[in-house]
């Protein structure tokens, strides 16, 4: 754990960095053989590369009104404290990205690079509904309610509605041994809600990639586009037919951003 209480997990012997800012609300490093292969599996692509890659959770106990922005802030000090000051990307995926965008506007000296993986400048409010009951639920112990909260991300409509009551004990009991504080997945939810970093997105002064699905329920094309459209130097990356969580679980993210770099001269 590092000194801000922020816990990680690091793969890789490489010279230059890779810093992953993980989804959510709610971030951890998971216990046990088979959960630690799970993250760290996200980041042997970038070991693999020659990269040193760092998977890199929300600080603890954060205090009622942390906002995305003071995220950015944790994560700057995370880099300031225990990589040099220093990281060739950042790699911020759905919850990670919305923080990225903050970090690369106010802290654009500490990295070379940004991808934002299915992430853009605001939220839709189906997105943002979801995310709040989901994280709410589970900090209030109702890992039923948030298992089949959580399977409206995959099953939607009213029409499953039976199915994903019906599904949802067994979804939840993966929530019931997180060792995320309640308190902090209601201020990372509170914190969603109020997100909207497009006034920010003029102070990026980083190249960026972008990927998103063209069926992403929490960050539509229009506000793809228009996150893109607010970044002086943006790549974007489309994963046609995809959703969200398809995105998320199709492996072709590792790909793309390591294609990319391997396309920029400074980084070789």
């Amino acid at each position: 754990m590092a000194a801000n209480g922020m816990t990680y997990a690091a793969m890789g012997e490489g010279s230059q960095s890779i810093l992953f800012i993980p989804g959510g609300p709610g971030s951890e490093i998971p216990v046990g053989a088979l959960a630690r292969k799970g993250v760290l599996a996200q980041l042997e692509p970038y070991a693999k590369a020659g990269y040193t890659a760092w998977h890199v959770c929300r600080r603890r106990d954060m205090p009622v009104g942390h906002s995305v922005a003071d995220m950015a802030d944790d994560y700057a000090r995370f880099i300031r404290e225990e990589l040099g000051g220093h990281v060739d990307v950042v790699v911020g995926e759905s919850y990670g990205g919305m923080i990225a965008i903050h970090l690369a506007a106010d802290h654009a000296a500490m990295m070379d690079r940004v991808v934002l993986a299915l992430a853009a400048a605001t939220i839709t409010d189906e997105g943002r509904d979801l995310d709040r009951r989901w994280a709410h639920a589970r900090a209030d112990g109702r890992f039923a309610d948030a298992g089949a909260i959580s399977l409206e991300y995959v099953l939607h409509g009213e029409e499953r509605a039976g199915l994903r009551r019906q599904l949802g004990p067994l979804v939840g009991r993966m929530f019931a041994s997180s060792s995320i504080p309640p308190g902090d997945l209601r201020v990372e939810a509170e914190a969603e809600a109020a997100f909207d970093a497009r006034a920010v997105l003029g102070r990026i002064t980083v190249p960026v990639l972008l990927v998103c699905g063209d069926r992403d329920q929490f960050f539509s094309p229009d506000i793809v586009r228009e996150t893109a459209a607010g970044i002086a130097d943006c790549t974007v990356v489309w994963y046609e037919g995809m959703g969200h969580m398809r995105a998320a679980m199709s492996g072709r993210i590792p790909r793309d951003v390591l294609a990319w770099l391997q396309r920029a001269p400074a980084l070789q």
